[in-house]
């Protein structure tokens, strides 16, 4: 009388094992090709098809060709979004910005993560030190920002324990979050546009943010694992299912406190529900959604150091090597370089959301 009765258990975990297995029987196919993208881009999966037979010829090409050829369009049309934001603009640093925004998404697009790993490993060491410090001058418009910035990454590549060199742990991390981030900020922000625009898919999206946001790190872990097998792409999947509730909610309210009387005014003039989005509510809600950017990136990097757990590579692989041999000094020297890492990206993306707050309220 005193026990939980029996006939009132709920075997959870049972259906959800079936369901997963059920997933993994029927949807094999699908997410060896989704791990595919992630990992190496267009090109990856085009490489998996041993030729490509193109719809208006019988010759067969290969995927090497094609996706160079996808590399100078791409290369094309940053090109063209370069002249078109000059000619509307008249600001090099917007051009700047977005250009160099624009390029890397579809970079990783086309190479995926291990395109995006291999580039930063590619460029040297001292260009990747003056481009931060550059940005956090920019970002943050103090000089010794720029060098504090600098002087940190520096710290983080003089790291060694034995043979391994910290710089490139690094850039596995920084790989991981950047693309982590890319794919959040995809699904985030038009996600957050959407609650904006309708109560009812607030009222529908708000929940599953709260329990997203609520569900221990860990347990994302478990279902990426399942689908992807071990390495940097389960990773990857968890880490954008942790990460993309702040910028979806901030962009959400971004809009929703944007002020009734200039919409009003909007409409009066004659502007369309589009153009009062883009015009209006978006251009007055990017404070909020740049914090939603900084909150996003903050816990990718937490994330992506908790992932280690699947094999996903870089700083967080020194932090459980040294949790798992009980070596302090291993630790502190991994954990130290995570927080000089956290410390930078989140000054340089405060100082931009900071920024866009003076600006919409002069």
């Amino acid at each position: 009388m005193l026990e939980f009765p029996e006939w009132l258990t709920i075997p959870l975990a049972d259906w959800v094992g079936e369901f997963m297995g059920w997933v993994l029987s029927t949807g094999d196919a699908f997410f060896d090709t989704v791990g595919q993208f992630l990992l190496s881009g267009l090109y990856g999966v085009l490489a998996e098809a041993s030729d490509i037979q193109l719809f208006v010829s019988p010759l067969f090409i290969p995927a090497t060709w094609w996706a160079f050829s996808m590399l100078a369009l791409a290369v094309v049309l940053v090109l063209i979004v370069g002249v078109v934001l000059r000619r509307l603009t008249h600001r090099w640093l917007i051009v700047t910005i977005a250009t160099t925004v624009l390029a890397f998404i579809l970079f990783g697009f086309l190479f995926g993560l291990l395109g995006v790993e291999r580039f930063l490993l590619l460029l040297p060491w001292f260009i990747v030190v003056l481009l931060i410090g550059f940005a956090a001058w920019r970002a943050m418009r103090r000089w010794w920002a720029g060098i504090l910035a600098a002087a940190g990454m520096g710290i983080i590549g003089s790291f060694r324990y034995g043979d391994v060199g910290y710089w490139d742990l690094c850039m596995e991390t920084l790989a991981l979050m950047v693309t982590s981030v890319m794919i959040a900020l995809a699904i985030g922000i038009p996600t957050g546009i959407l609650m904006s625009r309708s109560d009812r898919m607030e009222s529908i999206i708000k929940p599953q943010l709260d329990a997203m946001q609520t569900m221990p790190s860990f347990v994302y872990l478990v279902p990426a694992m399942m689908l992807f097998s071990l390495g940097p792409v389960p990773a990857v999947f968890a880490t954008v299912l942790y990460a993309t509730p702040p910028v979806i909610r901030l962009t959400n309210v971004g809009i929703r406190q944007v002020s009734p009387s200039a919409i009003e005014a909007a409409r009066a003039f004659g502007s369309s529900a589009r153009q009062i989005l883009f015009e209006i509510q978006l251009p007055l809600a990017v404070p909020s959604i740049m914090v939603g950017i900084n909150q996003t990136t903050m816990m990718a990097l937490a994330m992506v150091v908790i992932a280690s757990m699947v094999a996903a590579g870089g700083l967080g692989d020194e932090v459980l090597r040294a949790l798992q041999g009980i070596d302090v000094g291993r630790g502190f020297q991994a954990g130290l370089s995570i927080v000089l890492l956290a410390i930078i990206i989140d000054r340089i993306t405060g100082a931009l959301a900071a920024r866009q707050q003076h600006l919409v309220k002069s």
